[in-house]
């Protein structure tokens, strides 16, 4: 008997994303109708909808579906903006089915992202942020949405321009794997 994967994913709504003061309906909508099954391995399906870190690639994670519902909230992401996703399938088919025009970076060179976007956003943790992603929010209202983590618990984190430059604003703790390349700089000391 195969999963109920439709029902699985209806129960994820209500019981890990409403339930986490995810209020915006259109976010709600969205992962009700993506299929976050078919974006892991067959042999990791089964994970699709719990409330963990699921791995879809060697070093890359989908951020449990509460995480990425309260991230996506705060970047308020909206119909005909672009965005970015980084290392982000996940986020990236449920603003698609938002409609937004999304672009998908998931190989090569990840901390050089390209052109102006509205809505920036990673579902891996990094230990520091690189610079062309906050660049990446080209536009006035340009939102960055990532896990930054220095220890055990990492903060969601949201970016934008202010004043010449950048500012951020910690959203809430969670404590997903640092995505391959992007974890603490390892120093050497006597």
């Amino acid at each position: 008997m195969s999963p109920d994967f439709a029902a699985q994913r209806a129960n994820m709504v209500e019981s890990q994303v409403r339930v986490a003061d995810v209020t915006d309906y259109a976010i709600q909508d969205a992962m009700r109708i993506v299929p976050r099954e078919t974006l892991l391995p067959a042999d990791k399906a089964y994970l699709a909808y719990a409330d963990v870190e699921a791995p879809y690639a060697p070093g890359r994670w989908l951020l449990k579906p509460r995480d990425v519902a309260k991230l996506l909230q705060a970047l308020r992401p909206r119909a005909g903006e672009r965005a970015l996703a980084i290392a982000a399938p996940y986020a990236a088919a449920v603003m698609e089915a938002m409609g937004l025009t999304v672009t998908r970076r998931d190989e090569g060179d990840l901390a050089a992202p390209g052109p102006s976007y509205d809505v920036v956003i990673c579902e891996g943790a990094v230990a520091e942020v690189p610079i062309a992603w906050r660049q990446a929010m080209g536009v006035p209202n340009g939102r960055l949405g990532v896990v930054v983590r220095q220890g055990l618990v990492g903060r969601a984190r949201l970016y934008a321009p202010a004043d010449g430059g950048f500012g951020a604003r910690d959203l809430f703790d969670c404590s997903p794997p640092f995505m391959a390349g992007f974890g603490p700089k390892r120093v050497f000391a006597f």
